[in-house]
């Protein structure tokens, strides 16, 4: 009796067990879906496996292939398709990537805080587009660390498994890692990345560098921090094409609605484009949203500033040199940085008020800013005022900002010089400065260069010298 009641009890626990575990993987079953990718003519690159993350569509999958793909879908376990619109992050190493997918709500997985060590049991459960939901079972036979807090997996099956990026689950239902091809012709030999390692994938500000982020031209989501957004915001307007810049910028206001940078922006991207009164709009928002006004009135002033020097074809009553100004005395009051005057003594000198540019000039300079760009802009004032012997002390006073041995950033203030010299007739002083010039500027010259540097020579009669660079 003793003997048929232990048999009974122990067939009861493991039938309650099996029950339990055939449970949960039908519900768990519901979170993996199938990704397809494809190309600019909407034609199929790959597919894989991947796994909801987040109840907001939050999910992760395989790197490659999203690689070159203008579109990405996922097909879930009823056959629903749904877009994948934006990338959140994605690591090449390691074969990842996290992305967000258009749905209204996800059914997540949860991911194991704890990772599991050798010998423990676990589950392989790929995509069932059927109410029959297929797994795998097998065992821990290796743990590496990678990143010092992730784990790579190495997994020994019960029976042959082919599956690439299927969620991998410890004995309580939690997600462990993603599968990952396997160069292996072992089919119960299977690997696995940190699920948490790919769930932690976000961008940053630098992320519009990254090359695994630029060899896919699915949208990028924006990072989640102002600062990185703003750093994102910057490095896009260098070298993102004109769409997805617009995009970027778009998405920035949607996400800082209370920030003045995605505005300004904005705004640059009207003016650039000769709408002016769209760009004025966006300013005034910028104006309403700002924590640093200061920061608006000298955008505003330079946007002013750019479109009366470069777009003087086109007239804005509401803009002009005078409101530039306005706006720079405006950031000035408050907060004084030698920027914002400095700004000023430009748009003065576009006005051809050349004293009173230089007269700001030198406002900054005796408050113990020297730079040599502020001495170059008293020089030109100087130039413009006709006193030749002021001029070319500020051309020495920009150039004695630097030590010798010069660095390459010396270079333009040497040739500005140079030339400034050789229209005074002091040629050897002139021959001295192109050659400090050619030290620092090598093989990027051209025969031009050496043309002017021999009449110069020709002029201060060193004839050998002119003779070599002839």
């Amino acid at each position: 009796f003793n003997i048929v009641f232990d048999r009974t009890f122990l067939f009861s626990i493991t039938y309650a067990n099996n029950k339990e575990q055939q449970k949960w993987i039908k519900e768990v079953a519901k979170s993996v879906f199938t990704l397809k990718t494809f190309d600019k003519n909407n034609f199929l690159l790959q597919s894989s496996t991947g796994f909801f993350v987040g109840e907001n569509g939050e999910a992760i999958s395989s790197y490659a292939p999203f690689k070159n793909a203008y579109k990405a879908i996922i097909i879930d376990s009823n056959g629903k398709e749904n877009n994948v619109d934006y990338i959140i992050g994605a690591n090449e190493t390691y074969d990842v990537i996290k992305f967000h997918v258009n749905i209204k709500k996800a059914i997540p997985l949860t991911i194991s805080g704890n990772t599991q060590n050798d010998s423990s049991e676990v589950l392989l459960i790929p995509y069932s587009p059927n109410k029959k939901v297929e797994y795998t079972k097998g065992k821990i036979s290796k743990t590496e660390l990678f990143k010092e807090q992730y784990k790579y997996y190495t997994i020994t099956l019960n029976s042959p498994f082919d599956g690439n990026c299927c969620p991998l689950f410890n004995s309580d239902g939690e997600v462990l890692g993603l599968t990952q091809e396997s160069s292996s012709e072992n089919t119960k030999l299977a690997y696995a990345v940190s699920a948490s390692f790919a769930n932690d994938l976000k961008t940053n500000g630098l992320s519009i560098n990254d090359p695994a982020l630029k060899n896919t031209y699915i949208k990028k989501a924006l990072p989640d921090t102002e600062d990185q957004a703003i750093l994102a915001l910057y490095l896009g307007s260098k070298s993102l094409d004109s769409l997805n810049y617009v995009e970027l910028v778009d998405d920035y206001i949607k996400k800082f609605p209370n920030s003045h940078e995605g505005y300004i922006h904005k705004a640059q991207i009207y003016c650039d484009a000769k709408l002016f009164e769209k760009a004025e709009e966006y300013m005034n928002l910028a104006k309403h949203n700002s924590s640093k006004p200061e920061d608006v009135h000298y955008s505003y002033a330079k946007m002013i500033f750019g479109k009366e020097l470069y777009f003087t074809d086109i007239q804005y009553d509401n803009w002009n040199l005078d409101k530039a100004i306005a706006e720079t005395d405006m950031a000035y009051s408050i907060n004084p940085l030698p920027t914002y005057k400095q700004l000023k003594g430009q748009i003065l000198f576009a006005q051809a008020k050349y004293d009173e540019s230089y007269q700001i000039y030198k406002q900054i300079t005796d408050s113990g800013t020297k730079t040599a760009e502020l001495f170059i802009e008293q020089a030109r004032c100087m130039e413009m005022l006709n006193d030749t012997t002021k001029m070319l002390a500020l051309l020495d006073s920009a150039i004695n900002t630097y030590s010798k041995p010069y660095l390459r950033e010396v270079a333009p203030y040497l040739l500005i010089r140079a030339q400034a010299l050789t229209s005074n007739k002091q040629y050897r002083k002139a021959v001295v400065d192109y050659n400090d010039y050619e030290k620092l500027m090598g093989e990027t010259l051209n025969a031009n260069f050496y043309y002017i540097r021999y009449q110069c020579e020709l002029e201060g009669k060193l004839y050998q010298l002119a003779l070599n660079d002839i």
